[in-house]
């Protein structure tokens, strides 16, 4: 799963580095064999390809995998205690908690001066400076003081000698000459830290952005376990990646002139980091709805046809694929195109085409299929068995039927409509009569006064 906000961070980073003429670093944080796979990897790369970010540009580099670096890193934790920048503990949080009478309480600093060397079940810690202050200058939220006071002596390395992910995120970056740091707000706190460990490891720390938090309706923190946050699932359920990618552009930025849909080449060149908005940002999944479909209105025929194909074609689609007739789908995708927000919209709109009788939707079947509903379509079975198979005749048509029962075309176009296509909503009626042709619309009308009279 690839998380929205990471596809954000992904595509400012992009960005800040293709218009500086720099590099952008995809490294794997693997360590955790629990929750490392290849196909998670495979699915990183393919998340980022489809909103643009390519591994075939020169401005790609990776994927890196941090557990191949895991000799540096050892040797970069020795470096610090060798330094007097780190010193081994052998506090449990049992000792912790007797000696604070807290379960909450940082640690203490208790083996700072014991002179402990390397061993088993030994952690390997950073001694922070007893004074002063670290300041984290961020581009986006400007500068950040830390007390050192109030920072903890953290672990950097367990008592095994592996590095902790802290120290090794910063070896890493030191060794792969990173200067650039954009991720969410959530890493702020850590940033005093991993300042402190470029300093002790002799190198100048990366320029820092810290984008701001995603949230929901309420106003919450977007989390997996409660909100819809997978880049897949909003690509598996038809938006476009060109209207993903435009849409989370303006999470937390906008373009000065207030002209929110643009092509990625402009916002690329529109977008700065200076201009990030500091408060958290709203994902309103229906102003996401109205992007994509702006954009699908905007895709040429063919296109179109294109990427309604996976809908059409694959296993999201509710026919055999060889009841499918690309001619007759290219007849109605106009009508498609104008009236769909999302690419899954399709089917419904068209199953009646592919579909050997229609799936009959109940609601719809009982407002439509009102007393009186059988004359409406026995006289409409009636007009449309003779009349001339256009939109202009059938709409005829049907509409002398309803006058034969006083009524209206909008009251006697309903049952029609439910008999054909089984819903009450859809393409306009008479185009999709003359596209289903008239001896597959009598046969459903048929159907359909077999079911009335057996009620």
């Amino acid at each position: 799963m690839f998380h929205v906000g990471g596809a954000r961070s992904a595509l400012y980073n992009w960005a800040v580095a293709h218009k500086a003429g720099g590099v952008f670093v995809l490294r794997i944080e693997d360590t955790d064999e629990a929750r490392n796979r290849p196909e998670w990897t495979d699915g990183i790369l393919s998340a980022l390809a489809a909103i643009g970010i390519d591994s075939a540009d020169p401005a790609f580099e990776g994927p890196y995998f941090q557990s191949r670096n895991a000799t540096l890193h050892r040797e970069s934790a020795v470096r610090l205690f060798e330094a007097g920048r780190a010193y081994y503990c052998d506090c449990t949080r049992e000792d912790l908690e007797a000696r604070t009478g807290s379960k909450h309480l940082g640690y203490d600093g208790f083996c700072r001066d014991r002179g402990l060397a390397a061993g088993d079940g030994r952690a390997l810690r950073f001694r922070t400076p007893d004074e002063g202050v670290t300041v984290v200058a961020d581009l986006v939220r400007g500068d950040t003081e830390f007390p050192n006071a109030s920072l903890e002596d953290f672990v950097i390395a367990r008592g095994n000698g592996s590095a902790v992910f802290l120290l090794a995120n910063v070896v890493d970056d030191v060794d792969q000459k990173i200067t650039m740091v954009i991720r969410g707000e959530e890493h702020l706190s850590n940033a005093a830290k991993q300042q402190l460990l470029w300093e002790a490891l002799g190198a100048t720390p990366p320029q820092w952005a810290h984008l701001p938090v995603i949230v929901n309706e309420k106003r919450q923190k977007l989390s997996k376990r409660r909100d819809k946050v997978a880049l897949e699932s909003y690509l598996d359920e038809g938006y476009l990646p060109d209207a993903l990618v435009n849409y989370l552009f303006l999470l937390g930025w906008g373009p000065k002139d207030d002209i929110e849909i643009r092509p990625y080449a402009e916002l690329e060149q529109l977008f700065d980091l200076r201009d990030v908005n500091k408060s958290s940002a709203f994902f309103d999944v229906k102003k996401l709805s109205s992007f994509n479909a702006d954009y699908i209105r905007a895709l040429d025929a063919d296109a179109f046809v294109r990427a309604c194909e996976p809908w059409l074609l694959g296993p999201k689609a509710p026919w055999a694929k060889e009841a499918y007739d690309p001619a007759v789908f290219a007849e109605v995708a106009p009508l498609v195109q104008t009236r769909i927000t999302v690419l899954d919209e399709v089917p419904m709109y068209v199953d009646f085409l592919f579909l050997a009788e229609p799936a009959d939707d109940e609601a719809a079947w009982a407002k439509a299929m009102k007393p009186g509903a059988a004359d409406v379509l026995t006289s409409a079975r009636d007009e449309l068995s003779r009349a001339e198979w256009n939109v202009d005749a059938l709409k005829a048509a049907v509409e002398a039927a309803g006058a034969a029962h006083g009524l209206k075309l909008s009251k006697s176009q309903a049952p029609v409509r439910v008999a054909v296509t089984g819903r009450t909503i859809g393409l306009p009626l008479f185009e999709s009569l003359q596209v289903l042709g008239r001896d597959r619309v009598l046969a459903r009308v048929d159907r359909a006064l077999k079911r009335l009279a057996a009620q």
